[in-house]
């Protein structure tokens, strides 16, 4: 005999537990993440409502912070999620992103490497993988973005000068900051470090964008490039 689950959809859902009709009647604040997720997602899959399978997206990814670190791969890779479901996480998570950097205060001047690391220690002290980072700066140093670069594994970032300097030019940046932590918590620059270095400053002399320093993080502390003097 073949067991069969019968499941509600969301329009079967008592009304006052369907996020929709929440955000309608009590506004979008009272709203946990999993039912704006499921909002976003629209649909469920064969085997899980929307709710459910927001449920497994977050599961997954642990946290908001991480989820907005996935690819359209990871995502596309949770079961009943796909690509055009992923693609639409994708873009709205980047939206949010966007609309963080814009804000009434004046922007930040990086005038020193503490400036440089005191904007994104807190932030990347506690990663628990390797995050590539760049500080883009205007003609007077003023940071005009913080585009994230890559993400790589526990002791490891794999940067491509083309992944660095794709939002760098369309931004207008003058220069560029490279920022990445360490999670093991010591901030001492590898040898990688200092190759991967080198190549991304040759490749910024060729797009007229010079590469300042290179913040390395660490927990509650730093290395600077420059103030080391590994960049003349």
């Amino acid at each position: 005999m073949v067991s069969v689950t019968y499941r509600l959809t969301l329009k079967e859902l008592p009304e006052d537990t369907r996020p929709r009709e929440r955000l309608l009647k009590e506004g979008v604040e009272v709203l946990s993440d999993i039912e704006l997720l499921a909002i976003l997602l629209a649909t469920g899959s064969r085997e899980a409502t929307a709710l459910e399978l927001a449920s497994l997206v977050i599961s997954r990814f642990h946290s908001l912070r991480l989820l907005g670190d996935a690819t359209v791969e990871e995502l596309s890779g949770v079961k009943g999620v796909g690509l055009a479901k992923a693609c639409t996480i994708k873009a709205s998570l980047e939206l949010a992103r966007r609309l963080s950097q814009f804000t009434d205060q004046p922007r930040p001047v990086i005038t020193s490497p503490d400036d440089a690391a005191g904007l994104v220690m807190e932030e990347m002290r506690r990663l628990d993988r390797e995050h590539f980072r760049a500080l883009l700066l205007n003609t007077r140093n003023q940071v005009i973005g913080v585009d994230k670069v890559s993400v790589g594994t526990l002791n490891c970032s794999t940067v491509h000068p083309r992944e660095l300097f794709r939002n760098a030019i369309k931004r207008s940046a003058a220069s560029i900051i490279l920022v990445h932590n360490h999670p093991s918590g010591d901030p001492a620059p590898s040898r990688e470090d200092l190759d991967i270095t080198g190549r991304l400053r040759e490749a910024g002399k060729i797009v007229g964008i010079d590469v300042l320093d290179h913040i390395i993080i660490g927990d509650n502390r730093f290395t600077s490039f420059k103030a080391k003097g590994l960049i003349e």
